[in-house]
């Protein structure tokens, strides 16, 4: 069953750990997770949103482990290498973003998605963005956020993408301490683990020394493009 809770087990395979190691981070209060019966179940949902978390606080060396960890756990045949520079059309940038909202924002990045033609419902893409702004937003402290909805929507979609948005200033939303957003991602994906691998490789080029001072520079979408791929492309690991 696509939605049943993983056991200890099967929890061991998807995130490619011993059933001990599980065990014991469950044991320790590090894994969301709760006893039925005096054996541990977690939700699919929750354990989705804790990869999330921990993608959000690792450094590069974290995420080259958490890169690994997903292609290895990947199905038969899912093993495709993810490039962003593929995944992020150059009709997908806007430089400048013309929104002052964080509501017109996520509808301006949506519109982005569906110019390339492989987003069919921006509506429903658009509330379901806004609905996991609204139960946690995703803006760092680096003045980027990374928009997504809380689970992938592949049936609106007809391939996984990024859109690229840089408002002229920084505008609110939702970041830690009051602090101002400007750079803008869209991760739309058609299933769990592409989404996790995609964050984790977003989050690698965010961290390269110089590039978000760089594209903050930049004003024209190709030069934007060349940039996210010369930097994924010279990620190490």
């Amino acid at each position: 069953m696509p939605h049943q809770d993983f056991t200890v087990e099967t929890l061991a395979t998807h995130l490619h750990l011993s059933p001990q190691q599980v065990a014991r981070l469950a044991d320790r209060g590090r894994l969301p997770g709760r006893k039925v019966g005096g054996q541990w179940r977690f939700s699919r949902a929750e354990i989705h949103h804790w990869m999330e978390h921990r993608i959000g606080l690792s450094d590069d060396e974290e995420l080259i482990e958490v890169e690994g960890m997903l292609g290895r756990a990947a199905r038969p045949g899912d093993e495709t290498e993810i490039a962003l520079g593929d995944m992020l059309p150059v009709e997908a940038i806007a430089l400048p973003l013309g929104a002052k909202t964080a509501a017109s924002v996520i509808r301006a990045m949506v519109e982005l998605a569906a110019r390339t033609g492989m987003l069919w419902d921006a509506e429903k893409m658009i509330e379901a963005v806004r609905s996991r702004e609204e139960m946690h937003p995703t803006a760092l402290e680096n003045g980027v956020a990374l928009l997504h909805p809380r689970r992938p929507l592949p049936g609106v979609l007809g391939q996984a993408l990024l859109t690229l948005g840089r408002t002229p200033r920084g505008i609110s939303f939702g970041g830690s301490g009051g602090s101002l957003t400007d750079v803008f991602f869209l991760i739309c994906s058609t299933d769990d683990r592409g989404h996790l691998r995609t964050l984790a490789r977003l989050s690698r080029v965010l961290t390269a020394p110089g590039f978000l001072d760089q594209l903050r520079e930049l004003d024209d979408p190709i030069k934007a493009h060349r940039l996210v791929v010369e930097t994924e492309q010279g990620l190490s690991g």
